[in-house]
């Protein structure tokens, strides 16, 4: 990266879905960030944000939060912003997660789920899952932050079979 270049700065991740067949119990998906220390980037998250809520700091916020995938636009919006992350933080997970109350839902049940990276108008990256249709869960980004301390993305897709418990605990513990 140039010297004008500060990396990544303010992220949004947009997630969509079409809700459940009339009659079938509601798909819920959630996004889930979690944090982890530039002294142990694969170690225990340092904090994890999902389901209505935010990052001790303020600088990671779930803004939009939907259990059913009803209404127009983005069901789940999350926004990271890296330019305020302590220097402490060197590596930030995201992931989707479908919540398993009614029995076992893998991405190839739920139709048209999309999730978006962007970052201002730019789309850093985008992903239908179809690649993870038999999975639970799904890593879709990773941001590392570079020795000059600037915040790369590398877009991602690794799909889990886990509860959302579970999943919190595993989508860290690999490089990607």
């Amino acid at each position: 990266m140039s010297s004008l270049n500060k990396g990544v700065r303010r992220v949004e991740v947009a997630l969509r879905w079409d809700p459940s067949p009339l009659g079938e119990s509601a798909h819920d998906l959630d996004i889930v960030a979690a944090t982890y220390r530039a002294d142990a980037p694969y170690g225990a998250p340092s904090y994890v944000v999902h389901f209505d809520s935010r990052s001790p700091d303020g600088t990671i916020t779930l803004t939009r939060d939907s259990k059913t995938g009803q209404g127009f636009g983005s069901d789940e919006v999350m926004t990271l912003e890296f330019d305020r992350l302590a220097a402490t933080y060197g590596r930030v997970v995201v992931g989707v997660v479908i919540q398993q109350r009614d029995g076992r839902k893998v991405f190839g049940d739920v139709a048209n789920t999309v999730v978006r990276i962007l970052e201002g108008p730019v789309e850093l990256g985008k992903n239908e899952f179809a690649d993870v249709s038999a999975s639970t869960a799904a890593v879709v980004g990773e941001f590392t932050r570079s020795d000059a301390g600037e915040w790369e993305f590398r877009p991602v897709l690794r799909g889990f079979d886990a509860d959302p418990q579970s999943f919190v605990g595993e989508m860290g513990n690999s490089t990607y």
